[in-house]
C-alpha cells in the first residue's frame, strides 16, 4: 500500500468515526448493557443509590443496567477499575465523597487513581448526614453520657468504618481529637459490615451515612447519639446535632456521585447525566431516598465537576492540618 493510499484511509476511517454509527455518540449509545461499578459491598449507601439508578436506566435507555459490587481499598479497587474502562458510557461509577475527594487527600502517595484526572462528571446525585451510631446495649442514653463513659474508660471502646481513610473514618477521629476520648479504630471493607458487627454488640460505636442507618435506627436496632449536622434532621428530628453537643467542628456532609472514566464523549455524558437526573427527581426514586435520610441534589455535570474539586481541595487541608494518615 502506497503513502499516499494509507493516509487516505486513515482519512476516511477518521470520518466514519465522527458519524452517527462511528464510535461513542449520542445517536449509538447504549449499544449494549451499562455496567453500574458499585466500590462497597451490597447494602450500603452507593449501593442502595446505585441500584435504584440501574431500575431507572433500564427503562431510559431499553438496555440492561448491571449493578457489580466491586469492594476494597475504599474504594480505590472499583474506582481504579472504572477509570480504566472504555470510554464509551457503558461502565460508570457510583461512589461516595469517599472515592471521588478523600482517597486523593488520603492516599495521595500510593493512589492509582485521581478523581479530577481520571473521571468525567456525570451528577451529584445525593446528599446526607453522617450518624454516630452504637450498638443497641451500650451503657449511655446520650451523647453527653457516652463521652462520660469514653473518658472513664480510656481505650477500651472500639469503633468500625468502612476502611482506613474512609469518610466515616476520619469522621471519627475528627470526633475523637474534638471530644478528647481514644477508641480503636476497626476497619471493614465497606459500611454495611460495620453496620452488621455494631447491631450485633461486637463493635462499640461508629459514624455511618444516615441514608443507610435510618432504618436500623427506627426500628431500634441500633442506638443514634447525634447527626453530623448544624441542624436537626427531618428523618430523625429526635436526634441531637454534634453541634448541639458542644463539638461544632464535627460536622459533615457525606455525599453519593456518579461518573464515567474520563474522556467519555460530551454527548454520551449528557444523556447519562440527564436520564440519572430524571431518575433521581422521580417521584417514587425521590420518595425512598428521603425516606431513608438521602437529600437527593441530581444537578448538571459541570455542578458536580467543580463540587468534587471543592471536596477535593478540603479535605486536603483537613487531611494536612490534622496529620491523618491511613492505618
Amino acid at each position: 500500500m502506497t503513502p499516499a493510499r494509507s493516509k487516505l484511509l486513515s482519512t476516511l476511517a477518521a470520518g466514519l468515526l465522527a458519524l452517527p454509527g462511528g464510535g461513542a455518540s449520542a445517536q449509538t449509545f447504549p449499544a449494549k448493557p451499562i455496567r453500574i461499578v458499585i466500590p462497597f459491598v451490597a447494602g450500603g449507601a452507593s449501593d442502595i443509590v446505585g441500584r435504584l439508578l440501574g431500575q431507572k436506566f433500564q427503562e431510559s435507555f431499553g438496555q440492561p443496567a448491571l449493578v457489580e459490587n466491586r469492594p476494597g481499598a475504599n474504594g480505590a479497587l472499583a474506582a481504579e477499575f472504572v477509570a480504566k474502562a472504555e470510554p464509551d458510557g457503558h461502565t460508570i461509577l457510583i461512589g461516595s465523597i469517599g472515592v471521588f475527594s478523600i482517597n486523593d487527600a488520603v492516599h495521595k502517595d500510593a493512589l492509582r487513581y485521581r478523581a479530577l484526572r481520571d473521571f468525567a462528571p456525570i451528577t451529584l446525585a445525593v446528599t446526607s448526614p453522617s450518624v454516630l451510631i452504637a450498638r443497641p446495649d451500650f451503657p449511655a442514653g446520650s451523647l453527653k453520657e457516652m463521652l462520660e463513659f469514653a473518658r472513664r474508660n480510656p481505650g477500651k471502646l472500639s469503633f468500625c468504618s468502612g476502611g482506613a481513610g474512609s469518610s466515616d473514618h476520619l469522621a471519627a477521629e475528627l470526633f475523637k481529637q474534638a471530644a478528647g476520648i481514644f477508641a480503636v479504630h476497626v476497619p471493614y471493607r465497606g459500611g454495611a459490615a460495620c453496620q452488621t458487627d455494631v447491631m450485633g454488640g461486637q463493635i462499640d460505636f461508629s459514624f455511618q451515612n444516615m441514608g443507610a442507618v435510618t432504618g436500623y435506627i427506627k426500628a431500634g436496632r441500633m442506638k443514634a447519639f447525634a447527626v453530623t449536622t448544624a441542624k436537626r434532621h427531618a428523618q430523625l428530628p429526635q436526634v441531637p446535632t454534634t453541634a448541639e453537643a458542644g463539638l461544632p467542628d464535627v460536622v459533615i456532609t457525606t455525599w453519593q456521585a456518579v461518573a464515567a472514566p474520563a474522556k467519555t464523549p460530551p454527548e454520551v455524558v449528557a444523556r447519562l447525566n440527564d436520564a440519572a437526573v430524571r431518575a433521581l427527581r422521580s417521584p417514587d426514586v425521590r420518595d425512598k431516598l428521603s425516606q431513608m435520610g438521602f437529600d437527593v441534589v441530581a444537578g448538571s455535570a459541570d455542578e458536580f465537576g467543580r463540587f468534587m474539586k471543592a471536596e477535593v481541595e478540603r479535605w486536603t487541608r483537613v487531611v494536612d492540618s490534622r496529620g491523618i494518615k491511613p492505618d
